[in-house]
C-alpha cells in the first residue's frame, strides 16, 4: 500500500495555488471537474508521481467547509493511498466494520472513502488504479504538469490524535498495516504515515507531510520570502507543516 495523495483543504483556493507553487517549485495544477459534486473546486498537483491536492468550498454545507470551521482554518484534509489488492483491502474494511463514506467503481479505477468517525484523524481513501501507474485525480495529462526542480516526492504523513497509540492500532487494522517505532507509525511502500499527540488546540487532524526536496535550505528560503517559514526552520502551506526531507 504506497502513499499516493495528500489532500489540503483552504478558504482561499487560489492563495494556497500561489504559495504552494512558489515554495514547493511546482508545475502546473489539473482541476478536477469531479469534485463539483462535493461542492469543492480543487487544484491538484503532481510531486513526482505522487499527487497534492488543495480543495477548496463553492458553496455552504460542505463537509470541507465544516472542517475549515472546526479546525479553525486551512489544513489537513485527505490521505489517499493505493492498492494492488482493493478487494482484500474492501473485505478488510468490512471486516473491521467501517462505514464507507462513498465508493466509486470505473474502467481502469476505484475508490472507497472511510468514514473519519470510524478511522479517526482525516479522511482515509483507499484506491485502486490500472495500470499502477495511473492516477485519475491527476488528470489524463499529468505527467506533462511534474516538475521536479525542486520537489521529488510525498513520502509521509502526519496526523495528530488525542490518543495517538490508539488511533496508529485502528489504522493499522483498517488497513492491514503492521505498526512500527512503538506502535505510534504504520510503514508504507517507500513512505509513512505518522501518529502525534495533538498539542496545537485544533483538535485531531492531519497535522503534516513530508516532501523529499533537492535542497531543504532553498526551500525554506522561499518559505521565508512567502512569510511561511517560523523560527524552527518549518515550513507550513495551506495550514499544513511540511516536514522537508533532503533528497
Amino acid at each position: 500500500m504506497r502513499l499516493r495523495q495528500i489532500a489540503l483543504v483552504g478558504a482561499d483556493l487560489e492563495a494556497a495555488r500561489a504559495e504552494i507553487t512558489d515554495v514547493l517549485g511546482l508545475g502546473a495544477a489539473y482541476a478536477d471537474p469531479g469534485v463539483g459534486k462535493y461542492g469543492l473546486h480543487n487544484a491538484v498537483w503532481p510531486v513526482g508521481d505522487t499527487f497534492l491536492e488543495v480543495v477548496s468550498p463553492t458553496q455552504d454545507g460542505t463537509t470541507a467547509g465544516r472542517l475549515l470551521d472546526k479546525r479553525s482554518g486551512d489544513g489537513g484534509y485527505m490521505v489517499i493511498l493505493q492498492t494492488d489488492d482493493l478487494a482484500g483491502a474492501r473485505a478488510r474494511i468490512a471486516e473491521q466494520r467501517v462505514r464507507i463514506a462513498d465508493q466509486f467503481d470505473g474502467k481502469g479505477v476505484a475508490f472507497t472513502h472511510l468514514h473519519p468517525k470510524d478511522v479517526g484523524g482525516a479522511i482515509v481513501s483507499v484506491d485502486w488504479m490500472e495500470p499502477r501507474e495511473r492516477w485519475e485525480w491527476g488528470g489524463p495529462d499529468w505527467r506533462k504538469n511534474v516538475k521536479t526542480d525542486t520537489s521529488l516526492e510525498i513520502v509521509g504523513a502526519e496526523v495528530q490524535a488525542d490518543d495517538p497509540p490508539a488511533m496508529a492500532k485502528r489504522w493499522g487494522e483498517v488497513l492491514g498495516l503492521p505498526l512500527r517505532d512503538g506502535g505510534v507509525s504504520l510503514g508504507l511502500d517507500g513512505g509513512e504515515i505518522r501518529f502525534v499527540k495533538a498539542s496545537d488546540g485544533r483538535g485531531e487532524g492531519l497535522r503534516a507531510f513530508d516532501v523529499k526536496v533537492r535542497d531543504v535550505a532553498d526551500v525554506q528560503a522561499r518559505a521565508e520570502r512567502r512569510g511561511t517559514l517560523n523560527a524552527a526552520g518549518e515550513v507550513t502551506l495551506c495550514g499544513t507543516q511540511v516536514r522537508l526531507v533532503q533528497g
